[in-house]
């Protein structure tokens, strides 16, 4: 058995990972709040977790549940919908809610797919889950770790004595030191809310204390018990949730469910930067996963950079790394084409350096250089098995992509035969200009242009443009 060692962000510690049930490896990963397309921060997570989801189920044999929420009950979804209904859309708020919420899971179900990312074995959606959120909620005010106050109901958070102990911050500390929204019915600044009511323009379910919706923390809580039990291996998300979501998260359930402890392991994956700087839409420099695939980036190439950069690490997206990445992958196809039986190497094991990469703390900066190694001592069929079984390219993206590229080289063959041409008349005139404004045409066009004694070869290159062709010949 592989030995897999993960950083806990519990424990601050790198730790050999031990599953509760061998038999049912559990992991819920916190999943988008589903009002508007998923930027390219967002698609950090997804790939991160895919990729452990990945490496789980080839070590346990597929025994693995893997839970993704979606946040389908917030104030920016009803913001958004209301602001969609004052422009003039047709529909009730709750209509176009519902709406807005369908088609926000579609997007991003495209999106990631775009990047390689499996489904996980559950999506649960907050609205489906909010009879388990009241439950939990009167748990919680039956153990004295809640109130009732003017509507809301209210986390008592000095009830819970290792509150903090997640982000590593006290009580004290975090009231001095961050804006918490005071309200006259709190009893501590730090209190968060478990539900709060709805007028009738907002969505709203009956509860012991009136017509209202939950609060955001509560609902990965009670979903995750759902699914997953009041004990699970692994809990993931981004950094940014770490505090105060995930600190909130660990006091409800632990408080709701004493005696089990909640997720035994806590992965953060850091932040992403564009080209050095934070991504904000003040410096033009914000862009969701739709943009890239249709400025035409692709999604491999996103996740070939992505997988560069170790999930603990800021990521620093940059227009080079891109292009590295997708210079990379026609590298990877052309070797793939030319020598590889894609029908045995569908029959190989995924190679051993890059399960070791990514045993050791999910390290894929190690496992692409275990991937390239692959590359470089002629080992074409297991390239093409590891660049499936890493999300990169399946196998059904490779038969694509080699009859795309052989059809690509057909077109290629004139214009081939006309450089020779050109090159041959050159010899006997002994002027080259035509054959240097041809070659300098092809290039231009993303065509790779080798030139020998033995003839001209044209092969697709970057950027390859067969629009820019036309002419030619």
């Amino acid at each position: 058995m592989v030995t897999i060692r993960l950083h806990n962000g519990k424990t601050r510690s790198k730790e050999v990972f031990t599953p509760i049930d061998p038999e049912n490896v559990r992991v819920y990963v916190c999943g988008p709040t589903v009002y508007d397309r998923a930027h390219l921060g967002n698609a950090r997570p997804v790939v991160v977790f895919d990729t452990l989801y990945r490496l789980l189920r080839h070590v346990y044999g597929g025994k693995v549940t893997y839970v993704r929420n979606f946040t389908d009950v917030d104030d920016k979804i009803n913001a958004t919908a209301l602001a969609r209904q004052q422009a003039g859309a047709a529909g009730s708020l709750e209509a176009l809610i519902a709406e807005r919420t369908e088609e926000t899971i579609g997007w991003y179900h495209a999106d990631m797919d775009a990047l390689g990312a499996l489904r996980p074995d559950f999506e649960p959606r907050a609205t489906a889950y909010v009879p388990a959120m009241v439950a939990m909620i009167e748990g919680l005010i039956a153990k004295g770790h809640a109130y009732a106050a003017d509507g809301h109901v209210l986390f008592d958070v000095r009830s819970y004595p290792d509150y903090g102990h997640l982000s590593g911050r006290s009580v004290d500390d975090m009231i001095a030191g961050a804006r918490v929204e005071v309200a006259p019915y709190k009893r501590d600044p730090m209190d968060f809310v478990l539900w709060k009511p709805s007028d009738e323009n907002l969505p709203g379910w009956d509860s012991p204390w009136g017509r209202g919706r939950p609060g955001w923390h509560i609902e990965c809580s009670a979903m995750s018990l759902e699914l997953l039990g009041p004990s699970f291996d692994i809990h993931g998300g981004g950094i940014d949730l770490q505090f105060p979501h995930h600190e909130n998260e660990v006091a409800q359930s632990c408080c709701a469910h004493p005696e089990a402890g909640f997720a035994r392991v806590w992965m953060h994956n850091e932040m992403l930067q564009v080209e050095g700087k934070k991504m904000s839409k003040s410096l033009g420099n914000f862009f969701t996963v739709r943009d890239l695939l249709d400025q035409g980036v692709p999604g491999e190439v996103i996740r070939l950079v992505f997988l560069g950069t170790h999930y603990g690490k800021p990521m620093d997206w940059t227009a080079e790394k891109a292009a590295g990445a997708a210079s990379k992958l026609d590298d990877f196809v052309r070797l793939i084409g030319q020598f590889a039986d894609l029908r045995k190497a569908r029959e190989l094991a995924p190679n051993e350096a890059i399960i070791a990469a990514l045993s050791d703390d999910l390290n894929t900066h190690s496992a692409l250089v275990a991937l390239e190694a692959l590359a470089n001592t002629a080992c074409y069929n297991d390239l093409a098995r590891n660049l499936d079984f890493l999300g990169i390219l399946s196998f059904d993206q490779l038969e694509a992509r080699l009859g795309s590229r052989q059809d690509t080289l057909n077109l290629l063959i004139p214009y081939a035969a006309r450089l020779a041409a050109l090159r041959e008349a050159a010899m006997v005139a002994k002027d080259f200009a035509p054959v240097d404004a041809m070659k300098a045409a092809l290039l231009a066009a993303g065509v790779e242009v080798r030139m020998s004694k033995a003839g001209v070869e044209l092969l697709p290159g970057p950027g390859f443009d067969a629009a820019r062709l036309e002419g030619l010949l």
